[in-house]
């Protein structure tokens, strides 16, 4: 079974999270740190070869609609983002769909485990997109994957 890979992007970051070869369990992989918000060029590269290494089978990107359904300006740039990593994934030779899937609160549910977890404030930003990808991911697994272990 091949690996599920979850993306939180960001206007500056992408969080990646991993599940284990057995599509159970999710787990907070790294932070892809840019400069300039378009400037994706190695976020892309970067996720490629993460997912040639993880035998990634599908990636799964956060979707940050609004709390009414409706898509705003956050939810578009994710969607022209899936759109394009799908595109630099394929002229790779990489044959892994991209997905997006509902991310509603991924990021406060983050911020709410460092919190528990007592991480400084001053070091949160350094773990909270990962930890939003994993728990984008965990959802997916959890409704969508069938006998995930959830």
């Amino acid at each position: 079974m091949k690996r599920l890979m979850g993306l939180d992007f960001g206007s500056k970051t992408i969080g990646v999270a991993i599940s284990d070869p057995l599509n159970v369990i999710a787990s907070p992989l790294e932070t892809i740190v840019r400069e300039k918000e378009n400037g994706l060029r190695s976020s892309f590269r970067r996720i490629a070869a993460l997912a040639a290494e993880y035998e990634v089978g599908r990636i799964v990107i956060g979707l940050p609609l609004n709390m009414d359904d409706s898509r705003g300006e956050r939810a578009i740039k994710t969607e022209t983002f899936a759109g394009e990593l799908a595109r630099r994934l394929e002229a790779e030779g990489l044959d892994i769909p991209v997905e997006l899937w509902d991310e509603r609160l991924s990021t406060v549910s983050a911020d709410e485990i460092l919190e528990e977890t007592r991480v400084e404030h001053s070091r949160r930003k350094q773990y909270i997109d990962r930890i939003a990808a994993a728990i984008i991911l965990e959802d997916y697994m959890k409704n969508k994957v069938p006998n995930s272990g959830f």
